[in-house]
């Protein structure tokens, strides 16, 4: 983990230390496949189970309605899936999702708005209910994003949709044990566990047991109470419960650090000409979006990376492509603008020494390009 200094926390959480070994080596004694007849495939499913009620204990939801799958793109599939029943006419997005979940809604062929934004980062509420009092269709809102880190205020929209009888999901996999979710306003929503430090192959979709539909994206299989075919990748749903108790508990204590690691990162882009993206609006403490004043990044980061740094230019799912950031150009960046933006995340195990290194590198790196 300390080979480089990794402020890209947003595109996965390194591994928290001694977890994956622990639950490899426990695994190596006990591999029975949990949907087996015998009893050790039980005990295996017990273990599974188990990891159900940590999540259910976490987030005062059904233990019922936790779907265990491979990762943040299929549970957010698997969310749309079993959200379509409920779409009559249309449904209501941000547009601020992840790319899986609009591909979803097109690969199922259900309609779909995008809500409007400005550069405060945020949807409007107002907006919301003009459209479901005059169709309405259930609300997708990431609560927080992955790019920008701006928090969408979820409590409010999901009160909107309730008064219009729709239900209200989210996308979590940014938010879920980084701060507070108001989980009881949500009728399903998805997190992942490479982003909380539980590695990679599982992710988890919580949808209200009493509207869960029989079957599943995957199907020919019980697993997963009927609702995901396929074995379970235990080890991973194990590391993934753990991890989970870990984040929860350190979580006041991390944003406190987190914060002032953020003012610190802040002011110093701001002195060398940076644009801090929706810096007034409530934003993940973990998460800088800023537009450098440089034409272009190649050599920004280039220069970073030989300095020993990985920051980002933004969303995993984006970063390769140099494409610009669709989050800065529904807020209204023009395409030049969004090219020059870089994110900048940090996590449990980020240092202020790592911080102030940072910021050593962050100004020799930008004046030396200028």
């Amino acid at each position: 983990m300390k080979r480089i200094k990794y402020f890209d926390y947003n595109a996965t959480h390194p591994p928290i230390p001694g977890l994956l070994t622990k639950i490899l080596e426990e695994y190596e004694e006990d591999f029975f496949n949990p949907s087996g007849p015998t009893r050790f495939s039980l005990a295996r499913q017990g273990k599974i189970e188990e990891a159900r009620k940590v999540l259910a204990k976490l987030t005062g939801k059904d233990p019922k309605g936790f779907v265990f799958v491979s990762s943040g793109t299929e549970a957010d599939y698997s969310l749309i899936y079993f959200a379509k029943q409920s779409i009559k006419t249309t449904a209501y997005l941000s547009p601020f999702e992840h790319a899986a979940m609009y591909s979803s809604f097109r690969s199922l062929g259900i309609p779909y708005k995008v809500l409007g934004t400005d550069k405060s980062g945020l949807v409007s509420i107002s907006e919301l209910e003009s459209h479901l009092k005059n169709e309405p269709g259930p609300v997708f809102i990431l609560h927080a994003g992955n790019e920008t880190g701006v928090i969408q205020p979820i409590e409010e929209l999901a009160e909107v949709s309730a008064k219009y009888g729709m239900p209200f999901y989210s996308d979590l996999i940014q938010s879920f044990s980084k701060i507070p979710v108001p989980f009881s306003v949500l009728n399903g929503f998805t997190f992942s566990g490479h982003k909380i430090g539980g590695g990679l192959g599982s992710s988890v979709l919580w949808f209200d047991p009493k509207h869960l539909p029989e079957g599943g994206v995957f199907q020919g299989g019980n697993q997963e109470n009927g609702h995901r075919a396929g074995t379970e990748n235990s080890p991973s749903i194990l590391a993934l419960a753990e991890a989970a108790k870990i984040q929860f508990a350190e979580m006041e204590n991390k944003n406190k650090r987190l914060e002032y690691y953020r003012n610190k990162i802040e002011s110093k882009l701001k002195s060398l000409g940076a644009e801090i993206v929706a810096e007034n609006s409530a934003r993940l403490f973990s998460t800088t979006f800023a537009l450098l004043p440089l034409d272009d990044l190649d050599f920004f980061m280039m220069g970073m990376e030989e300095k020993g740094f990985a920051v980002s230019t933004g969303s995993s799912c984006k970063s390769r492509s140099r494409e610009a950031a669709p989050s800065l150009l529904a807020m209204g960046y023009t395409n030049e603008e969004a090219l020059r933006a870089i994110r900048i995340s940090t996590g449990l195990y980020t240092t202020e020494e790592e911080v102030d290194s940072l910021l050593i590198a962050l100004e020799e790196t930008i004046l030396s390009i200028r």
